[in-house]
């Protein structure tokens, strides 16, 4: 009785270690398979020479719009892209690779392409994510100034455009490549001149600024707004119009 007992002991444990043994290689199979998911999510979202798409296509219409980039905008990753986000990289500090990987989606202000490669899981917010972590609390105050001196009175969204004009001419090869640069750049902004920057920004400027630096641009990489009941210079009324948000025109 004894022995049939130890037998019976015996197959429950051998029967006990197969089991877990089957679970571990299906733990193992499904973690390994969840792996090679995310490289291949992470390897799709790079661009580089070759690469083809609508994500492509934006880098381009970004890159021409400030001045990178002069070729078609086609979707075709080719060697006029690649030297066109070379020269990108290079002016805003970046590794000059012609890969647009996480750091290069970032510069553009394509969060959701930065964050497919395991940036900031939210989108950008008032409330501030790692799309402003390249820039100090000087940049933001600066930016917030500017916001309130050129923008007070107008909606939260034409405040934000405000910021992104001036986040995109940091970015763009035709302007200083600092926001201090952008700002205090000669007959740039009416507000330095008449000197309303000097004005505090309130809460509602500050929110702004940390949207336009997280990457928010309602004017779709506009370098120049005015207000046509009050600007003077015809130049400016020749530029091509994007949109128009209250009182500001916006134009590339």
């Amino acid at each position: 009785m004894k022995k049939f007992l130890a037998i019976g002991a015996l197959a429950l444990a051998l029967t006990a270690t197969a089991a877990a043994g089957a679970t571990a290689i299906a733990v193992t199979r499904a973690q390994d398979a969840t792996d090679t998911a995310l490289v291949s999510v992470e390897t799709a979202a790079v661009l580089r020479q070759g690469s083809r798409g609508s994500e492509v296509k934006e880098v381009q219409r970004r890159l021409k719009q400030w001045g990178y980039y002069t070729g078609a905008v086609d979707g075709v990753f080719g060697a006029a892209t690649k030297k066109a986000v070379i020269a990108f990289q290079k002016k805003n500090g970046l590794t000059a690779d012609g890969v647009v990987g996480r750091a290069t989606y970032k510069a553009l202000g394509m969060n959701d392409s930065y964050n497919a490669l395991g940036g900031n899981s939210g989108s950008s917010s008032s409330s501030g994510s790692s799309g402003s972590s390249s820039y100090t609390s000087s940049d933001l105050y600066l930016l917030a100034k500017c916001i309130y001196a050129e923008g007070r009175g107008e909606s939260y969204t034409g405040q934000v455009a405000i910021g992104a004009v001036i986040m995109n001419r940091v970015r763009s090869s035709k302007f200083p490549n600092s926001i201090a640069g952008v700002v205090y750049q000669q007959g740039a902004f009416t507000a330095v001149t008449d000197g309303q920057i000097n004005l505090e920004p309130n809460e509602t400027a500050y929110n702004a600024a940390r949207d336009a630096m997280n990457g928010w641009d309602p004017t779709y990489g506009c370098l120049y707004y005015y207000n046509p009941a009050v600007a003077t210079s015809a130049w400016i009324f020749n530029r091509q119009t994007v949109t128009v948000i209250g009182k500001h025109v916006f134009a590339i």
